[in-house]
């Protein structure tokens, strides 16, 4: 039998006892974690003194949930999966045939992205299609971006860079710095920033070729918090925690502007509803067009020279030295092509928002970055793009639970809550697909026949 506690559907006495006891235990667990957190909560009354409120319901309601989930995992789910994973062990594995979804997935998923700004404009006008477009679409394909990017770095080097967001500051305060003082459009601030982002990559790079692993980590983590306290006490220059404001907008090719007070603008000039939509859907397109950039250099660069020697040093690094491989040159070229992707975002990002502060890179921001990149799988671009539609735009639903109440209680205010409820989301998707969304890939480089790599390699780096 694949497992002896679970016989045709029925669940043992024993089984049933260590799920109770299980239960038991993750209800206590709980109760003290979230006891001074939900259960007890500080408020100030009429006479503004502190006082504590109780919401021994709200509580209860939480463990309750806990308790019965984590029954019902004990008892039901983890018996199957082992049944199944048994059956699976048992039956030769058969290679299937690729589907017509899986065949032609990218090319239905551009398609789909060409027209969604124009369905979300049909289907809610210009006003109702803003947060579609932008908060669902630019938010999301900005990440995209920058995930693909430090892609470059960790899932194809093999180099832990927790600072990836300084890149990201760089290019923003590069297109903002530059915009404001010397009047330079978007088109000519887009690759100066990736240039700029670059540079600092390489200057991140020297200091870090001899370093690996946790090492490598707090170094470039303090590369990040370096970027940021320069930015927040340079207030010459960068006006420190006020920010720059005012900050041009991307025109269409240099030709015609979205600024109402200019005359060659394009609600005038093509007769348009006069609405902010116009903009963030030209933003959508060139965002889009950015991805679709930073997907076909990644694609080409694994199968130059270059990016055999980001696999090679991913694998091990003194086999890649005994090859002859510079390993010094390999590390610059990761760094700095990555941080171009990241420099380029950053530019788009201060485009698109209009201003910039220190307070837009924080140390979360590269946080987030890296858990798409692992979540989604490294080395897949198609997993790290269902990642950062999964945590971004997951996160934008989450904004709205007001259905909540119904659960926990008119008091509950969900938005307080919608990053705990999105991280035990998280813990679900890594325990069901420990190796990402995409746990295999194809490798960029074979002998006779093309097989697909085990996601157990994916992760390790083999391949």
């Amino acid at each position: 039998m694949a497992n002896s506690n679970f016989v045709a559907g029925k669940t043992a006495p024993g089984l049933v006892r260590k799920g109770l006891t299980d239960a038991l235990w993750t209800a206590l667990i709980t109760f003290g974690m979230f006891v001074l957190y939900i259960g007890l909560k500080t408020d100030q009354n009429i006479d503004n003194q502190l006082v504590i409120v109780q919401r021994w319901g709200l509580l209860a309601s939480i463990v309750a949930i806990a308790t019965v989930g984590r029954f019902l995992v004990t008892v039901f789910i983890q018996p199957q999966l082992a049944a199944r994973k048994a059956t699976k062990a048992k039956v030769p594995p058969v290679v299937a045939e690729p589907g017509f979804v899986s065949k032609n997935f990218n090319k239905m998923a551009l398609a789909f992205l060409l027209v969604y700004p124009m369905l979300a404009l049909a289907l809610f006008g210009p006003q109702g299609s803003l947060t579609y477009v932008d908060n669902f679409g630019i938010q999301i394909l900005i990440y995209v971006m920058l995930a693909w990017g430090l892609n470059i770095v960790v899932g194809l080097a093999g180099l832990l860079d927790l600072g990836y967001v300084a890149f990201y500051a760089v290019g923003a305060y590069s297109y903002a710095l530059l915009s404001t003082h010397f009047g330079l459009s978007f088109w000519i601030l887009l690759p100066l920033s990736g240039i700029f982002a670059a540079l600092w990559g390489m200057v991140l790079g020297f200091p870090v070729l001899r370093l690996r692993g946790d090492y490598l980590a707090i170094v470039t983590l303090a590369f990040g918090e370096i970027i940021r306290i320069v930015l927040t006490n340079w207030t010459d220059v960068t006006k420190g925690s006020f920010g720059i404001s005012n900050i041009t907008k991307a025109s269409l090719f240099g030709l015609y502007t979205f600024d109402m007070k200019d005359p060659h603008n394009v609600i005038r000039t093509f007769g348009l509803s006069t609405s902010s939509a116009w903009y963030k859907i030209f933003l959508f397109y060139v965002i889009l067009a950015l991805c679709a950039l930073t997907a076909y250099v990644t694609i080409r660069l694994r199968r130059m020279p270059i990016g055999r020697a980001w696999e090679a040093l991913r694998e091990d690094e003194i086999a890649c030295r005994s090859l002859g491989i510079n390993t010094v040159t390999t590390k610059l070229t990761a760094f700095s092509t990555g941080a171009m992707f990241g420099g380029f975002a950053g530019s788009f990002f201060a485009a698109r928002q209009g201003f910039v502060s220190p307070e837009s890179f924080v140390f979360l921001e590269s946080a987030v970055i890296l858990a798409i990149v692992v979540l989604g799988g490294m080395g897949s671009l198609k997993g790290i793009a269902i990642a950062a539609i999964a945590m971004i735009g997951g996160t934008e639903l989450l904004r709205d639970m007001d259905f909540l109440k119904i659960i926990f209680g008119a008091d509950f205010t969900p938005e307080l809550y919608r990053m705990l409820i999105f991280g035990l989301a998280m813990v679900v998707v890594m325990l069901v697909k420990p190796r990402g969304f995409v746990g295999t890939r194809e490798p960029t480089a074979f002998l006779k026949e093309q097989r697909a790599v085990s996601g157990s390699f994916t992760k390790e780096g083999h391949g």
